[in-house]
């Protein structure tokens, strides 16, 4: 397995849409490992799989139901059952570093994942922990959160920053 690191926008790999896991293996618990540190030396509260240029439905999150910001929920193939409520909240991404914009999600989510020793796990969200899970899940199918803003605000954010990051 290569090292991973974080990639930044517009690295390629932030637009694929990645393929399920079938196997709980050593490798997957090792990318566990290399994200958690990553998140925390960048002091994120959400990573996934395509931002380390792991092309996998797999990415991990803070959990805030724990006072300890060192707690990760790890979700593999995450799905979302269903939603009710809306939210907007100012979003960043560790892969677009700087820029911020308020993005509408919903408020209140169920959804399914399977954790790291393989088990199904069914739970309900709301609020931040509603909002990461849904921006994480959204890097598994290529999107990066401005994509969710209206279209002129998107064209505007996306010339700024790909001017930015020079594409």
């Amino acid at each position: 397995m290569n090292k991973i690191s974080l990639r930044i926008y517009p690295d390629e790999v932030l637009r694929t849409v990645c393929s399920e896991i079938s196997n709980i293996d050593s490798d997957i618990v090792k990318i566990v490992e290399s994200m958690k540190e990553i998140m925390i030396k960048e002091k994120g509260i959400g990573l996934a799989g395509p931002q380390v240029g792991v092309t996998k439905r797999l990415f991990i999150t803070q959990d805030f139901s724990k006072n300890d910001e060192l707690d990760f929920l790890v979700m593999i193939n995450p799905k979302i059952k269903e939603e009710s409520g809306e939210v907007s909240s100012k979003e960043g991404c560790l892969s677009i570093p700087g820029y911020y914009d308020y993005i509408p999600r919903f408020d209140n989510i169920s959804v399914e994942y399977v954790d790291l020793n393989g088990d199904l796990n069914s739970k309900v969200f709301e609020s931040m922990q509603s909002i990461v899970f849904q921006h994480e899940l959204d890097h598994l199918d290529g999107i990066l959160f401005p994509d969710r803003l209206a279209k002129i605000r998107k064209e505007i954010f996306f010339k700024k920053i790909n001017k930015e990051f020079k594409k």
